[in-house]
């Protein structure tokens, strides 16, 4: 048995190929080892797999690509905590940028960007990935994802800067004030997933021309803070994982078209198609 993870920092998608059988999916919370030690990792997969674990002497081989799992410490971190339930699997913990690679390039040479609770972005020529100086986080970086649009939201309902009319649907649905914020983003954990909860809200006001603006604002900045820092950018398809991408897929592709990046795959969820990847190369 082959388990497959792609973990975000709001949510982990986990797929289990069994032979002859269809394979089983499994959801946690985002295992960012940025924001989590080995032990709250451990916990989160006891707490809510629970039938995951039923299949831990079976399991032998698991791949877990994720956020935050950009260097070796990091790599240990998730590593350890998994290898507490599945003893016997082989463990390899890679970049959630990996994953969108194999899951969209496949073997081929592309651009891959992440598009969800978190931005990033970086060039795989067909066997390995080169990130860049990118993936900053949420306070420094993150252009064009959920936490920079809750973010967006948030600094204008408080600073006073939405029409009024979108003020207060947004006071409405969220009650709002500086104290609620400011001890959810500074003094709780979680701040970015926090921020990012209130990007949904861009769908509601989209058709608006505060919800255009800002919509545009956001995704041209990761267009020309990250895709365009790669000269060559315009020589290959830039493909696109994650909510954002997914759900303003049609004005993502359109603002690519007018600045001249190629868009190949922006698919959601890239569990099923990275899962493909995994068979088909352990098969070659």
């Amino acid at each position: 048995m082959i388990l497959v993870a792609d973990s975000g920092s709001s949510k982990t998608d986990w797929l289990l190929h069994i032979p002859q059988q269809q394979p089983v999916s499994f959801k946690t919370a985002g295992l960012n080892p940025y924001f989590l030690g080995e032990k709250e990792i451990a916990k989160i997969i006891a707490d809510q797999a629970p039938a995951m674990l039923a299949y831990g002497d079976a399991i032998e081989e698991i791949y877990f690509f994720g956020a935050g799992c950009s260097s070796p410490d990091r790599h240990e971190i998730v590593s350890n905590a998994i290898s507490q339930y599945f003893p016997k699997a082989y463990v390899s913990v890679d970049s959630d940028l990996l994953g969108c690679a194999y899951a969209t390039c496949g073997h081929e040479k592309g651009i891959c960007c992440v598009m969800g609770t978190g931005s990033n972005i970086s060039f795989f020529d067909g066997e390995e990935i080169f990130e860049g100086q990118h993936g900053l986080g949420y306070v420094l970086g993150d252009e064009g994802s959920g936490t920079w649009f809750g973010k967006t939201l948030i600094t204008d309902f408080l600073y006073g800067r939405m029409p009024a009319e979108i003020n207060g649907k947004f006071e409405n649905a969220y009650h709002l004030n500086k104290d609620i914020v400011i001890k959810n983003v500074y003094q709780k954990p979680n701040g970015n997933t926090y921020l990012a909860s209130f990007s949904k809200f861009v769908s509601e006001i989209k058709a608006t021309p505060y919800g255009q603006e800002i919509l545009e604002r956001g995704l041209l900045e990761f267009i020309e803070t990250n895709i365009k820092s790669y000269p060559e950018y315009h020589k290959y398809k830039c493909h696109f994982v994650g909510s954002i991408a997914y759900f303003f897929k049609d004005e993502l592709a359109a603002l690519c078209h007018s600045h001249g990046v190629k868009t190949g795959k922006i698919i959601k969820q890239p569990i099923t198609d990275l899962m493909a990847f995994i068979l088909k190369r352990n098969e070659g």
